[in-house]
């Protein structure tokens, strides 16, 4: 489980986080939905301790997250960020096995489970010789999700995964990890604009908006019981027009 309580956090004059406290149950996908600057990223990374919260309290499994606990706890997530975040120098391979050669893996296993999340994702092992620049975004992105998922950890931390994908290639994403969530069981949280996406993929969503939460809950709940008039505002924002 990860939970915030009563997290803020300013950067300058900025306000990123305002009070923000939500419980990320083990075994959901909770998706964190807003527009830009709304705080969802950033919630993303006081979880992972690369921000420290000015107030308030972050815990995972009960752990509070700070320096001295950090470099445990990381060892059990995994960040996706968007366009995958890869190191151009090296291979798609030589992204993925990164986790498992830091942490000192035989060379045998870091292959054999390489060799297990290509096909799980749908890459073969031509496309994993080949460096970020001649892959496409969308293989950038598997490749990003691949090398999360090296070391198995029970959680899954998704910064705008899919949003620098054209429509098809990210509806074709969408699917695919909406099959990869239900197989793999583990803890997801998605940060995404996507109304759609959010609809897809989340057992749970929280509504963001000035690094403040306005609702928390199933889609159905935001769309039928909105707990402010934000919520209608946003969540109709992006349907299509009805006429031209």
């Amino acid at each position: 489980m990860i939970e915030l309580k009563h997290v803020s956090k300013r950067f300058g004059d900025r306000v990123a986080l305002d009070g923000v406290s939500l419980d990320v149950q083990s075994g959901t996908v909770h998706v964190l939905l807003g527009s830009s600057g709304s705080g969802k990223s950033t919630v993303l990374r006081v979880v992972l301790g690369l921000v420290a919260p000015d107030e308030g309290q972050v815990r995972v499994d009960g752990t509070p997250v700070n320096e001295a606990t950090r470099s445990t706890l990381v060892k059990g997530m995994g960040y996706v960020v968007q366009d995958g975040g890869l190191y151009p120098h090296l291979t798609a391979f030589d992204n993925v096995a990164l986790p498992a050669q830091v942490s000192g893996w035989p060379a045998a296993r870091t292959r054999a489970r390489t060799a297990a999340l290509g096909e799980m994702v749908g890459l073969d092992e031509d496309t994993l010789r080949r460096y970020p620049r001649e892959l496409s975004g969308g293989q950038r992105q598997r490749v990003g999700l691949m090398r999360a998922l090296m070391l198995d950890p029970p959680i899954l931390l998704l910064d705008e995964p899919l949003g620098a994908l054209d429509p098809i290639v990210r509806a074709e994403l969408q699917a695919q990890l909406k099959s990869l969530f239900q197989t793999l069981g583990k803890t997801v949280v998605l940060v995404t604009h996507d109304i759609r996406e959010a609809a897809l993929l989340g057992s749970v969503i929280t509504l963001m908006t000035a690094g403040r939460v306005v609702q928390h809950g199933r889609f159905a709940d935001l769309l039928e019981r909105p707990a402010a008039p934000f919520v209608t505002q946003f969540l109709t924002a992006q349907t299509l027009p009805t006429e031209r």
